[in-house]
């Protein structure tokens, strides 16, 4: 079995704790213990026994997880070490080598380089710019066969934070269900909307379906290392099979932190958090894109800490980054990190000054190459 390297995460692994600016990020600015915490919840950190936990999640944290969606089960919900490890558990449980698979593009990698490694045909299915980053659903009706097996997206979508409309859900549901496929959907973005307005989850609206979410994005949590998947519940109890040959399961004090996260009243306060970083930050970051007289091309971002930009330079868009790097130790992401070449994409959920430092620096690098 060969495995191709996931070239966004290696980039961020060698770079993102070296450089002076990293704008490479999809989430906002992460919390700590004193902003998630009461001085007394800290307090009780100090008492807790750093043993295993019940390996597919306490019950406590299952049932504040099955609270997100409608008429679910906690015995439907299997915690893991990140919405990644989710991701791998899924493919890995799921599919068989000439599988036939379509995966939504742009898109994180992850599910694109697994499905590729264990054997499955994958054929991508574009969003497109023309229609504000939204598929065609003629295009999908082409791809999408008897044969097909596996139909993934990632809603709100990485990299261009555009969120899937009502009548395209229900058409590739209707699309999936004609051809038996299973759908699954990356959620991990969900609650990081800058309208304020969650978007639904895919839950409940088709039996072959499978969901996935974490702390990562929308809360400013990623170090917890701490998501789900739910799916139906004979697949759970399968895909637990798999799961006791990886991580076992989360450690203690992150399922503990988990369901105080989880808690709703908390989780509200987080998810505002959240929004009013986004919604302070988006202006900044158009304010510098639109000083640049056309060189950027881009439709706003709907959720995520993230904006996907199209650039008017003749260059690579990998080539470009590194110059970037080098010459000014900022790290964004290569749009063909997304296989979408001449594109960026820009994290701008970090510090509000620590923002506006990297775009000066940025500046300098697009004056320095005479736009």
């Amino acid at each position: 079995m060969k495995i191709e390297i996931f070239k966004m995460e290696r980039m961020q692994s060698l770079w993102e704790n070296v450089v002076d600016y990293n704008l490479s990020e999809s989430g906002v600015h992460p919390l700590n213990l004193k902003e998630l915490l009461s001085p007394e919840e800290i307090e009780e950190l100090k008492e807790i026994r750093i043993g295993y936990t019940q390996t597919n999640g306490t019950p406590a944290l299952r049932e504040k997880i099955a609270r997100l969606y409608s008429n679910l089960d906690p015995e439907q919900i299997m915690v893991t070490a990140g919405s990644s490890e989710a991701n791998f558990l899924l493919l890995w449980s799921l599919l068989e080598p000439g599988d036939e698979i379509i995966f939504e593009l742009p898109n994180y990698m992850q599910m694109w380089g697994l499905s590729r490694c264990f054997g499955a045909r994958v054929k991508p299915l574009w969003l497109k710019p023309e229609l504000n980053w939204q598929p065609d659903l003629e295009e999908l009706k082409k791809l999408i066969t008897r044969n097909t097996k596996l139909i993934i997206l990632t809603n709100p979508n990485n990299p261009t934070g555009a969120i899937l409309h009502q009548k395209v859900r229900e058409e590739i549901i209707n699309l999936a269900e004609k051809a038996g496929a299973w759908l699954l959907v990356d959620e991990v973005y969900r609650g990081a909307e800058r309208n304020g307005q969650e978007t639904p989850s895919f839950w409940g609206s088709y039996d072959r379906l499978l969901v996935v979410a974490g702390l990562s994005k929308a809360y400013g949590l990623p170090g917890l290392r701490l998501g789900w998947l739910v799916g139906p519940a004979e697949l759970v109890r399968k895909v637990w099979t798999y799961h006791d040959y990886t991580t076992i399961s989360i450690s203690a004090l992150t399922d503990h932190l988990a369901t105080k996260v989880l808690e709703p009243l908390r989780r509200q306060k987080i998810l505002g958090r959240t929004r009013n970083i986004l919604n302070n930050n988006l202006p900044i970051l158009e304010d510098w894109l639109q000083s640049f007289d056309g060189l950027f091309n881009y439709i706003p971002p709907q959720a995520g800490a993230i904006l996907f930009t199209h650039y008017n330079l003749k260059v690579n868009s990998t080539e470009l980054i590194e110059k970037i790097l080098k010459e000014k130790s900022v790290l964004l992401v290569p749009g063909d990190h997304f296989e979408l070449d001449q594109h960026l994409r820009l994290g701008y959920g970090s510090d509000q000054g620590y923002l506006k430092s990297a775009l000066a620096r940025l500046g300098e690098f697009l004056l320095q190459i005479k736009i």
